[in-house]
This record gives C-alpha cells, sequence and structure tokens, in this order.
C-alpha cells in the first residue's frame, strides 16, 4: 500500500490545534457539565467550577485522574480552543478576576472547541494528495473557520456554528470520498453510523472503510488494518487497538485515541501521541 500515512503534516501546521492547559484557565473544567457514570465521579453543572480545580487554573488530581474515577478527563480534547478563549478571545482576563465575564466566556468556549475542530480536519484534508481537487474549496473553509475564531466574544456567543460545521462536513466527506477511491476491495465497506458494539474484529482487513459515526465501543480492533479508514465520529470507547495499524487513517483524532486502549505496537499517525494510560499495564496493552 503506497504511502503508509498520506495524512502526515507538518507538526507545526497543528501546533496552534493542541490543547495548552499551562495557557489556559481550566476552561473544559467549569464549562462544561459532569454526569456521575464510569467517566465522571461526580455530577458538576455547566458553569460550576469542578471541586478538583486549583486557584492557579490546574488540576489537583491531574496525575491520578482515572483512578480517581475521572477517566473522562483524559479522554477529552479542546483542540486548542481553551487557550485560544483564554488568551486572545479575552485577552488574558480570566473567568475569576473578571467575573463579570465568566458565563459569556463559558458560552464561547464550546464555540470555539467546535471551530478549532474543524481546523484540525481542513488541516488534514489539505495534506491528502488524492483530494488535490478540493483544495482550493477547503482552503477557503479553513481561512472561513479561522476568520469566526477571531471574532469578539460577543458575536462568538451568539454564532450559530451548526450551519458552518455543515458545509465543512459535505467538504471533509468529498475528501475522504477521493482519498479512499484508489483502494482494492471497497464494494460493501460503507459502515457509516453502523452499530459495531462489541463487535470481534480482530485482525480484519479494514483498509478504506468508512467508519464515520460507527459505534465501536468496546470493540476487537487487536491488529486490525486500519489505513485510510474514515474516522470522523467514531465511537472508540474502550475498543482494543492493540497491534493494530492507524497509519494514515483519516480524520482521527487524540481524543479518539484516548478513548481507547492500545499498546506499543498500535502504529500510529505522526500527527497523535500514544496515550499514557495504555503503557499501564491494563486490560489491551499487552
Amino acid at each position: 500500500m503506497p504511502d503508509d500515512d498520506p495524512t502526515a503534516a507538518p507538526l507545526t501546521e497543528r501546533a496552534g490545534l493542541r490543547a495548552d492547559c499551562a495557557n489556559c484557565f481550566g476552561l473544559c473544567c467549569v464549562a462544561l457539565t459532569l454526569t456521575a457514570s464510569a467517566d465522571f465521579a461526580i455530577d458538576k453543572e455547566a458553569g460550576t467550577p469542578c471541586p478538583n480545580l486549583a486557584e492557579d487554573f490546574r488540576c489537583g488530581i491531574h496525575t491520578r485522574l482515572r483512578p480517581a474515577g475521572f477517566s473522562g478527563c483524559t479522554v477529552y480534547d479542546c483542540f486548542g480552543a481553551g487557550q485560544k478563549v483564554s488568551q486572545d478571545t479575552y485577552g488574558g482576563r480570566d473567568w475569576r478576576s473578571a467575573a463579570g465575564t465568566a458565563q459569556q466566556m463559558f458560552q464561547v468556549f464550546p464555540v470555539m472547541r467546535q471551530l478549532h475542530e474543524l481546523l484540525w480536519y481542513l488541516t488534514e484534508a489539505l495534506t491528502l494528495k488524492a483530494a488535490e481537487s478540493l483544495h482550493a474549496d477547503l482552503r477557503d473553509a479553513l481561512l472561513a473557520t479561522e476568520r469566526l475564531t477571531g471574532l469578539p466574544a460577543d458575536a462568538l456567543a451568539e454564532l450559530d456554528v451548526s450551519a458552518h460545521r455543515d458545509r465543512v462536513a459535505a467538504l471533509l466527506l468529498r475528501a475522504g470520498e477521493l482519498a479512499r477511491a484508489s483502494l482494492p476491495r471497497r464494494a460493501g465497506r460503507s459502515r457509516r453510523g453502523a452499530d459495531l458494539i462489541g463487535a470481534g474484529l480482530r485482525g480484519a482487513d479494514l483498509r478504506g472503510a468508512e467508519l464515520r459515526g460507527a459505534y465501536l465501543i468496546a470493540a476487537d480492533l487487536r491488529g486490525a488494518d486500519l489505513r485510510r479508514a474514515e474516522l470522523i465520529g467514531a465511537d472508540f470507547r474502550d475498543a482494543d487497538l492493540s497491534d493494530a495499524d492507524l497509519r494514515g487513517a483519516l480524520f482521527l483524532t487524540q481524543a479518539q485515541l484516548n478513548a481507547a486502549r492500545g499498546n506499543a505496537a498500535t502504529r500510529l499517525p505522526d500527527s497523535l501521541t500514544r496515550p499514557p494510560h495504555w503503557a499501564t499495564g491494563g486490560p489491551g496493552t499487552a
């Protein structure tokens, strides 16, 4: 198969789309709702600080989130929206010292997070040589999305991002189709939105499969070949990716990897990192 990782983009292009907690005011720890479950040990309403959030906006249990019952926190990825809102949109004014902006900041953060996620996907789509015919449209969409991230706080708080997401999603769908078009045996490979919860897919040849929005919760994907599979919105919670090959998987995110299990032999795109919990010796890491 040519080009093990056709999605490899210069890491500098995605630097601003990675969470930088040191330059964020703990927005994900305040703005989001938590529901007591296997992912979170407590219930917490949106706009209420997590009791583990310290005065310096750092997590007081960061090194033991999983054993403390907050594995959901280790999965979450803001795509760099936290530092963007904290340092750019609000110019370094935090929600504690400028309390009058707090509720608005908590409204702006999830909007910015959606925009930054789109930037991640668009940046990747522009690296796909097979989608070169779409590059002009993809660049226009990227620039339009970047302009939206630079809107003032009032405009961001009122922004209906859904229509913009729909336009970008259509472009990404076409880019993914072009990137997968040259692969063999594509007939019947569309599993968009499929219920594959707990599916036995060990060693499966899923090259070029469309798994957009598929439910792969607790699926056995050990040794599966997922090169150039399209993975936007695929749910990998507790899926076992040990020994799997994800090089060149389309639109894979760090959050999806963080939600899954894997091992040192799991092959990843250069743009993503091996989650720390994969090396702890737990299930799926052998």
